[in-house]
């Protein structure tokens, strides 16, 4: 079931505005960048997955294992 605000309070919500201005002279550098290797593949979990496994070395176990159980023809090389 869909909650729908009233009216008063949609009224009050501001407005986007048409532009944005980032300023690049704030911006930090990437401090997780140090952790991925050049070769890896970033790839995000939804959440109840990422709680089953606490490190990237189980969720790649885990992968390893299952592509056992694959027939040959579904394995890739490429990326």
């Amino acid at each position: 079931m869909n909650k729908t605000l009233p009216t008063k309070a949609k009224a009050e919500q501001p407005e986007l505005a048409p532009e944005y201005r980032f300023d690049y002279r704030k911006a930090k550098p990437n401090r997780f960048a140090k952790r991925t290797r050049p070769e890896s593949i970033v790839v995000l979990l939804d959440p109840d997955v990422a709680q089953v496994f606490e490190t990237g070395d189980a969720v790649n176990a885990v992968l390893r294992a299952l592509m056992t159980t694959m027939p040959q023809g579904r394995r890739s090389s490429h990326r």
